[in-house]
């Protein structure tokens, strides 16, 4: 697996999208005692779906923050497919995500911390370049990775 990603330059706009999934994935965590991830999904520079993690709350566990983020995108945009969009995630998506994004067309993820148990962007899994699959995804990790990852360790840390 590639578990170093090439130096990336972040963009102010990247800076921005990820903070605001920072923000959503407090809010999973605080309004409704869910694992922090938040994610923000942009097409042509307008953020067209906002997800958070809702798998307990909903009782469903597709209900992660890159899957309420697309569905959110599907019903604004009346398509299955955001062809080129931008994902901004907290973390490094999981393989259940990871073939959503593929199938949905995104065309670059960009994640703050890496997950390296169940990571499919890297970390465990190359789910989103694979020449397996008839598209690939742009894959940056690392934005805001030091936020995420703390957030994350307090939030599992707190429940032992």
């Amino acid at each position: 697996m590639s578990s170093e990603l090439p130096p990336v330059s972040f963009t102010d706009e990247d800076i921005q999208h990820m903070r605001r999934a920072l923000q959503l994935a407090a809010h999973a965590r605080d309004a409704e005692n869910e694992v922090p991830v938040g994610a923000v999904l942009v097409h042509e520079g307008q953020i067209v779906g906002l997800g958070w993690n809702r798998n307990i709350t909903l009782h469903d566990p597709t209900a992660h923050a890159e899957i309420m983020a697309l569905r959110a995108a599907g019903q604004k945009m009346a398509n299955h497919r955001i062809v080129g969009a931008t994902l901004y995630v907290t973390l490094e998506p999981c393989a259940m995500c990871a073939m959503a994004l593929v199938h949905a067309r995104i065309g670059r993820v960009v994640y703050a911390a890496t997950d390296p148990k169940t990571g499919a962007a890297g970390s465990v899994f190359d789910t989103l370049v694979s020449d397996r699959h008839n598209h690939r995804v742009l894959v940056q990790g690392g934005l805001l990775a030091a936020e995420s990852g703390e957030m994350l360790r307090e939030f599992f840390r707190s429940r032992r």
